[in-house]
Formats: C-alpha cells, structure tokens, sequence
C-alpha cells in the first residue's frame, strides 16, 4: 500500500482503500462494499461506495503503480511474454456500463454481460495483470446520453478489442518497458493491424489464428488449415507448451516459413492434440530467428492469463463488484489487480529466496492467501457490530421495498 499511497491527498480514502484491499483478500463468500464494509468494522457501506464513486484519485494512476509492481518484482528480461485476453462477466439489466448482449467465454455462450481486455505480464517468476481497458460496444458509443449516465468521457468512441490490447501494449512500452514476444487468441491473431504494430515495435509474436485464416507461402496464399496436411511426419515434434495442474502439457508441433514482405521471420506454428488429432495454429513472427521450443514457450504462455484471470476472481473479487458507471468499474479492478500482483509477488519471493522442500509442493496464490488471512487480516468483530450491521440492511431493504412499491403503484394509475 505504500506504494499507492501517495495517489490519495487524504488520509481517510487513504486508508479505507487499505480495508478494502485487504477485504479483497479476505475469506468472505462474496465481496462487494456491503460486505467488505461490515467485514472491515464500519458502520454502512457508504464510505467504500464513496470510495469508488466520489471520493477523489487517480485509478489509471494507481494501474500503472500496479504495473511498476509487477514488472520489478516479476521482471524476466529473457523470457517475459505480454499476454493479452479478454474476460466477461454476466450482468443483468442494461445500465451497467459496457452491458451487452454479446459472447462471453466466462459463460461459454451469448448473454447479457460485461467484457474486459487485460493485459498480463508474465515471467519465470511469475505472472500477474498489468493492465485493463473496458470493451465498451457501438451501441453504447452510438448514444451520447448513455455514455454519459455510465461516467464515460465526452471523447468516448468505440475500438474493437484488438485496439484495446494494442493502447495497452504501448502503454507499457511507453513507460519505459521492454518484453521480446506477445501472444493472444484468434480475435488478436486475427487483427493485421495489431500484428503490424508489434512488428513495428520490434516485439515478436505468437498469435493464434483461425484455420481459416489465409497465409502467404512460396506457393500462393493458402488457409491455414492447408499446409499443415502436407507437413511431414518427421517434422512433427513432441515439446511441452509449459506445465499445468495435472503435469506438462504435451503436444506435437511443427513450423512452415511464410512470405511475407515485412522485415523479420514469418511462420505458421502447428499444435497437434497427441489424443484427439485436433489442431491448431499460431501466426508468428521473430525479429531474429528463433527456435520451435521458443516458439512452443510463447504459446504456452498464453495460459498464464487463464491462470490469472481464475486467481483474480477467485481470490480478489475481480468479477464480484456491483457497480454501474465507467469510474466505479476501474477504481475497482485496479484494486483488485493490485490485491492479486501482492499474490504473485509474494509467491515469486518465496520461491526464489526460500526453496521448497523435496516433501512439499511449492507456495501457490491460494496458500499464500489462506496463511494470509489466518495470520494478518482476519478481524475478529464483537456481536454488537454484527446485530447492527442486521438492523442496517433490514432497514435498508424495508426502504427499498416501500420504495418499489411506490413506483409499481404509480405505473399502474
């Protein structure tokens, strides 16, 4: 927290957003102002609601703080891969900021939900978020009035995810950064106008693509999907893209050099399930050769985001807010990017500086915050505080209903 300190010119939001985060960390089963508040010992939620909604600092100030974090203490100048990827969370309603009906991963279909573009940096020592960006659709940038009611500015236009991923990235290069590979899915791997911006920015990639996709070869273009039945069966090898919950993650691989007119190396990277035969395939491209095990890292790689996304909600209330405008939304992912970073920073120093023993499986995010909790933030709170915090919300909830009914009352005269 000393850290970000200095973002706040108050002590009081000073100090409430270090309940907050540590509430963020907390074992409670859900986490959002109500909770954290009466977790944290205040009287009502309305100091943390005001922490998000009024109060006055900096959230795009505190994201980068949180990006200085990670990258000193994660910081892989060999290995360090930018990986970006987006998550959605299922809303109801339509005034939550960015809500759409629109396809969401976290759901596995179309529903009505919010989507988000992060940016994670990740190393050997670790992995962690750097950055986010909120997918706000046409029809929100199409309607001035709603942008408007959602905290959004006058100069809101509407960019695709791609474009999202690609601020961010040189938002970070612009701080003075530097990593030699990116990778995301086939919605990055897809877009030649981010390709052509990590090329220009001297950083290779490993980007997934759609069989589909038409590539250039000595031979005339050609969908992806149509040299790989030509690759012969000497040219396939057995290599880990990195290691899972269940070991390392096996595949079959194989490259195919493209042509194309920008400077650097191009080719198409192949992944063969062992099992079931299915493929996939990557558009990658190097500024000096590199090897098919690089290559295989990078991709790999791109898992991280899925490890970080599961560790941010499942540890840091990432998706578990309840707020409606653009200003609410980013002071609270960026505290909640902040909470996970301390994770992973603790994870990497234990590892580094306390080997583990033959007989235990190294610390993961999940024990650190449980020993966390145990040992540091679990407050232990007297049934008075308890029994008021059930008067607060009963009467809260007696006044939503009188309310409600009202408004139920007058539609129908």
């Amino acid at each position: 927290m000393d850290r970000i300190a200095g973002r706040f010119s108050r002590v009081e939001p000073r100090l409430r957003t270090a309940r907050l985060v540590l509430g963020l960390l907390s074992d409670l089963p859900r986490k959002n102002c109500w909770t954290i508040a009466e977790w944290a010992g205040e009287a009502s939620p309305h100091g943390m609601q005001h922490l998000l909604c009024r109060a006055v600092w900096d959230a795009d100030a505190v994201r980068d703080d949180v990006r200085e974090y990670v990258v000193e203490h994660l910081h892989d100048e060999a290995a360090a891969v930018l990986v970006v990827d987006e998550t959605g969370d299922v809303k109801k309603g339509t005034d939550t900021v960015g809500v759409q009906r629109q396809y969401t991963g976290t759901a596995g279909r179309i529903e009505n939900s919010q989507v988000a573009v992060y940016l994670v940096y990740a190393g050997e020592r670790g992995h962690a978020a750097v950055d986010r960006e909120l997918y706000i659709p046409r029809s929100w940038t199409s309607d001035p009035d709603r942008c408007r009611a959602a905290g959004l500015g006058e100069d809101t236009v509407f960019a695709t995810k791609p474009e999202l991923a690609r601020t961010m990235i040189e938002r970070f290069l612009d701080a003075g950064h530097h990593v030699g590979w990116a990778t995301g899915d086939e919605v990055y791997g897809g877009n030649p106008k981010l390709r052509t911006a990590l090329e220009e920015h001297g950083i290779g990639y490993v980007l997934a693509v759609a069989c589909s996709a038409e590539l250039p070869t000595s031979a005339g273009k050609f969908r992806a999907d149509a040299p790989a039945k030509k690759v012969p069966k000497r040219a396939w090898q057995k290599l880990s893209a990195g290691r899972g919950a269940k070991g390392q993650r096996f595949y079959d691989w194989a490259v195919i050099d493209l042509t194309e007119t920008a400077p650097g190396r191009h080719q198409l990277l192949i992944r063969r399930n062992r099992t079931t035969g299915e493929l996939a395939y990557y558009r990658c491209h190097s500024t000096t050769p590199a090897s098919l095990a690089t290559l295989v890292k990078v991709a790999g790689s791109r898992w991280r985001v899925e490890e970080t996304f599961q560790t941010e909600k499942g540890l840091a209330g990432l998706d578990e807010h309840q707020v409606r405008r653009y200003p609410s939304w980013a002071r609270w992912v960026t505290l909640a990017m902040l909470a996970h970073a301390f994770l992973a920073v603790v994870r990497a120093d234990e590892h580094t500086h306390r080997p583990t023993p033959d007989d235990l499986i190294p610390l993961s995010c999940n024990e650190i915050c449980r020993l966390f909790i145990t040992l540091v933030v679990r407050p232990v709170r007297d049934a008075a505080h308890r029994l008021a915090w059930s008067d607060w919300r009963r009467r809260h909830q007696a006044r939503s209903r009188t309310s409600h009914y009202r408004r139920q009352a007058a539609s129908q005269t």
